[in-house]
């Protein structure tokens, strides 16, 4: 039987299963690694250079640090450990893919066999190889389904009208350039794109949009048709809510069952501060 920490936690023993958690950046990392050791795994992160939280470090049972491209260092990493099963999770940013990149022998050959070297196809290229070593990659909410953003609206105010107008139009354009696999996020007022994410990332883009709209804009975040739900998922929190503030946007729009949710209830107290109204939508 696992032993228990002061907070109640339990602490994972040497006969505890590894989870491997493929760490970027943002708080979705920690908050993996915590929740994992609560429910009695050991925790085998292999931490991404300039992306993951050097607080990753406390929050997990064995740490490796390799650099963007280091898939054959990732492998034996996770081998070495007992590793059987793995998320992905965390961010990268895309401007890093520019200079930060080291690739290996075992990056190299798999480059040479992915023909359009976009986010899904080297993701999904990148789980195979894992997958080819017995390493199973989950779902990145494996084992945190509560984090996952509900139907309805989540703050105190809900769009308004003419808001609401602005989530349909913005929830196609979001659709048709996740399907072209540029990113997750528009920026939209009066039915007019504003702000299309790319690789600055969505806060980034947000405050970009919500300046070019001069107020009132509506943020939508979806989950890219084509996407796996086995990495990159949409993602909000207060950093999004404070890129909001910061540009005068007026409402978040984001995909029911398929975004998650960081620290919520900050995010949320923020927003009705700041009178942004945050809506989950299906489709």
């Amino acid at each position: 039987m696992n032993a228990r920490r002061s907070d109640g936690a339990r602490v994972p023993d040497a006969r505890a299963e590894w989870i491997g958690l493929i760490a970027g950046n943002g708080r979705f990392p920690l908050l993996f690694a915590e929740n994992a050791r609560r429910l009695g795994y050991r925790v085998s992160a292999v931490a991404l250079n300039g992306e993951a939280d050097p607080a990753l470090e406390r929050a997990v049972d064995r740490i490796h640090w390799v650099a963007l491209g280091q898939l054959g260092k990732l492998i034996k990493a996770f081998k070495h450990d007992g590793v059987r099963q793995a998320v992905m999770v965390g961010g990268v940013r895309k401007t890093h893919l520019f200079s930060d990149v080291k690739p290996d022998l075992r990056s190299l050959a798999l480059l040479r066999r992915v023909t359009v070297p976009k986010d899904d196809a080297l993701l999904r290229a990148i789980a195979a190889e894992l997958e080819d070593e017995g390493i199973r990659i989950r779902e990145s909410t494996f084992g945190l389904e509560g984090l996952l953003v509900e139907d309805g609206t989540l703050t105190r105010r809900g769009p308004t009208r003419k808001e609401r107008r602005d989530i349909e139009f913005g929830w196609e354009m979001a659709g048709a350039v996740g399907r072209l696999d540029i990113g997750q996020c528009v920026v939209v007022k009066d039915r007019v794109v504003v702000a299309v994410e790319a690789v600055e990332g969505s806060d980034e883009a947000i405050r970009r949009g919500g300046k070019l709209a001069r107020g009132g804009a509506v943020v939508v975040k979806r989950f890219k048709p084509q996407q796996d739900r086995r990495f990159d998922l949409p993602a909000v929190g207060p950093g999004t809510i404070q890129a909001m503030i910061e540009s005068g946007a007026a409402v978040l729009a984001i995909e029911a069952g398929k975004a998650v949710f960081l620290d919520r209830d900050e995010a949320v107290a923020a927003a009705d501060e700041a009178d942004i109204a945050i809506v989950g939508v299906t489709t």
